[in-house]
């Protein structure tokens, strides 16, 4: 990026480099979450608004709703055909169609099924279960603060109980009041009234999602419940002298932005401007790794603030500036990465039709096919193996991914849809049959509202793939790396709404997924800027701070070096070491700094407060 200096003797009435209100307008750290949306809702655009209702709900609702009609409609009129064996032509050439249908579309027609359910889930859902059960802890906790950790326990399940059981009832109010609008069995006359049968469709519509959210909140309630509470990792491993060690530093959230005085949208003014902390991290992981090598770099997620071009191109020249370091780093795409995200504008709401999100997408594999295209590997779910690697996989597409870059496309659009669909996990495979893989997933849900743009989804395939993947290795460890926590954190919360939030929607169910693995894996993620290293179900979970999203005035940062091994089978996991990064006023980009000692990292100043020590 070219930078430009202003002469500091020009008396400015407002000095541009400082900001002003509008860089705040989006920033949670300066305004409530009730505030922000209130205003971002006032300041959507109503027609784009209404078409993407439109796209989203309304056309899939009316489907849903008419589909009842439809079929117990066909059913009567077939019933009084039985004995005419025309009908059981039709029925067996339906159920052929169908099956045909599933064998031609195969995975395509499964991921949109999915992606079309976790989309439910993730609005009718996760958002009123959660503020619900959230909620109830929120007041169980200010109620009694002193809880021991098995009454919080007590008090986790039963705050996601309670929260299940107020959902379910909300849900059968909307049943009941749905249900005399409602009607099931088409008939010959509405053929020629189709507008007629909105009203209907809409109500079998709300019926029918309404029935399954009582079912499921019931049970995602007694998932959460039965899963137990998330808890601080309570002892690190003493791993024997002699055994093959990999040190992995793990750095995430840096939030690149494209401007020299440009703020990032969740800090605003209250955060630092331009890149020069995130060239300092890199600077001071530069200097450790020449006097004290590490194996690998891992970033998860959130490389850029908002997945536009320049802030690609600034967070590569930064790594870029140092080749043997570059080696060794490997990225995985975060919500700022690949959903919408407008500084300029908050309230930016895409169609699903606009080549934004693919456009943003195929720079995000772009940058990680710069970086690490050759080392990782895309799954054969077909051939239960690993297949091509990342830069053999985008091959045969380049010509299509550069035009689709220059002039867009609605039809070209849909054509690279699945190479993004299909890239995830990437795998770096362990050297040896006790070594260590590593996993980069993709846990972003789609979403086209910027106000909306952190929720988190894992998709059953890629589950599925990374399963797979796992048990071709059987005797190797493993990092699992993915952008969005897992779990809520057990810590305490200051305000009700640092609880409401981000977590994957099916959390709960991808720990389960990876229970069967839990001795030779650690879970790695960044997203909510918080250090954490815990446990859930026996998966162990550890958490990035962001580098660079600290409240300004800020001195240092730090992120964590962590020294991992196989021993009899399981992945051990050592005391980290934590590196600091001084900061100055000044744009200090270019300097480089000797390096200062690397101290045992002590426990986060966000743990819980259950353990009273670590060992």
């Amino acid at each position: 990026m070219r930078e430009t200096t202003v002469d500091p003797g020009i008396p400015f009435l407002i000095d541009p480099r400082g900001g002003d209100i509008e860089d705040d307008v989006a920033s949670p750290k300066s305004r409530s979450l009730i505030a922000i949306g209130g205003r971002l809702l006032a300041e959507i655009s109503l027609p784009k608004l209404f078409a993407a209702w439109i796209m989203l709900i309304g056309l899939p609702a009316v489907l849903l709703g008419l589909a009842p009609l439809v079929i117990l409609g066909w059913a009567n009129t077939i019933s009084r055909q039985l004995a005419t064996a025309l009908a059981g032509f039709w029925s067996l050439l339906i159920v052929g169609g169908l099956v045909a249908l599933a064998w031609v579309g195969g995975r395509p027609v499964l991921r949109a099924a999915e992606q079309s359910f976790w989309s439910l889930n993730a609005l009718a859902v996760q958002p009123v279960y959660a503020l619900f059960r959230e909620g109830l802890r929120h007041i169980g906790g200010r109620l009694a603060p002193g809880l021991k950790p098995r009454q919080r326990t007590r008090l986790y399940a039963a705050a996601a109980l309670g929260g299940g059981l107020l959902l379910s009832g909300l849900s059968l109010w909307s049943v009941l009041l749905a249900w005399p609008a409602s009607r099931w069995i088409g008939h010959a006359g509405d053929v020629f009234a189709p507008l007629q049968l909105i009203g209907p469709a809409l109500a079998n519509a709300v019926v029918i999602v309404g029935c399954y959210v009582m079912g499921a909140a019931l049970v995602w309630a007694a998932a959460d419940g039965a899963l137990g509470r998330p808890a601080d990792l309570m002892t690190f491993a003493e791993i024997p002298s002699g055994v093959r060690t990999w040190r992995i530093a793990h750095l995430s959230d840096l939030h690149a932005v494209g401007e020299r005085y440009g703020f990032r949208i969740e800090s605003g003014r209250t955060g630092p401007q331009g890149n020069a902390r995130m060239h300092r991290v890199v600077d001071r992981l530069a200097s450790l790794h020449r006097h004290d090598p590490v194996d690998l770099v891992l970033i998860t997620g959130d490389m850029t603030d908002a997945g536009r071009s320049a802030e690609w191109a600034e967070f590569i020249d930064a790594v870029a500036a140092y080749p043997d370091l570059a080696e060794r780093i490997l990225i995985l795409p975060g919500n700022h990465d690949v959903n919408v995200v407008d500084r300029a504008n908050p309230a930016r709401l895409e169609l699903p039709t606009s080549p934004g999100k693919r456009l943003r997408q195929l720079r995000t594999l772009s940058a990680l096919e710069a970086l690490h295209g050759g080392r990782v590997f895309c799954f054969d779910s077909e051939a239960g193996r690993l297949g091509r690697t990342l830069s053999e996989r985008l091959a045969p597409y380049r010509n299509d991914i550069q035009a689709f870059a220059e002039t867009g496309g609605l039809r070209r659009s849909l054509r690279l849809a699945r190479i993004w669909d299909d890239a995830f996990p990437l795998i770096v495979p362990p050297t040896t049959e006790e070594g260590i893989g590593v996993a980069l997933l993709n846990s972003n849900a789609q979403t086209h509202f910027s106000f909306t743009n952190a929720l988190g989804i894992m998709s059953a395939l890629q589950a599925q793939d990374l399963a797979a993947a796992m048990e071709l290795y059987p005797r190797a460890g493993w990092i699992v790396a993915l952008h969005h926590h897992v779990v809520e954190y057990p810590t305490p919360a200051r305000a009700f709404s640092e609880r409401i939030g981000t977590a994957l929607i099916n959390g709960s169910w991808f720990v389960r997924q990876l229970r069967p693995f839990a001795r030779r894996l650690v879970v790695v993620h960044g997203h909510r800027h918080t250090e954490w290293i815990g446990q859930c179900a026996s998966v162990r979970i550890v958490s990035a701070s962001s580098q660079v999203m600290q409240g300004a005035p800020v001195e240092s940062a730090s992120f964590l070096v962590h020294t991992l091994a196989m021993v009899d089978g399981g992945l051990q996991l050592a005391r980290p070491e934590r590196v600091e990064v001084t900061f100055s006023d000044g744009d200090d980009r270019g300097a480089v700094h000797p390096p200062r000692p690397v101290a045992r990292a002590e426990p986060p100043a966000t743990a819980s407060p259950d353990p009273e020590h670590r060992r």
